[in-house]
């Protein structure tokens, strides 16, 4: 609900996946996800900030593997808030899309995210 510290979705460990189920089928254009800044850590440093991550669109929640829409680096020296442009060719308007973490910045416990929204077209 908001960017204090410690009011995120963790998850045990480095990797971990979200699956979300959109409004309305949308074209994607691109994914955003934020993290509390440095400056605003009790410990000074977001270890538990994503690092490596893909996110994929799924035809329905039980589908094993969805179609990629691109793999992408949350940089822990950049903006709290970033953007990832599709880059990936597709072609598929998606309802529900997943983000797929395969690491963080070194927290040896957990993860936290804190925000993640996905930018499109509405599909006619």
């Amino acid at each position: 609900p908001d960017m204090y510290p410690g009011n995120c979705w963790a998850f045990k460990g480095s990797q971990g996946y979200l699956v979300v189920r959109l409004s309305m089928k949308i074209y994607p254009t691109a994914f955003t996800v934020e993290h509390i800044p440095k400056t605003l850590s009790p410990t000074g440093n977001i270890t538990s900030a994503p690092r490596n991550f893909a996110v994929y669109g799924l035809d329905d929640e039980y589908q094993e593997e969805g179609k990629l829409l691109g793999e992408y680096v949350y940089d822990q020296e950049g903006e709290p808030l970033q953007m990832f442009p599709v880059t990936e060719e597709n072609e598929d308007a998606f309802q529900i899309v997943e983000l797929r973490i395969f690491s963080n910045w070194g927290h040896a416990e957990y993860t936290c995210l804190y925000r993640f929204r996905v930018h499109g077209k509405p599909a006619e």
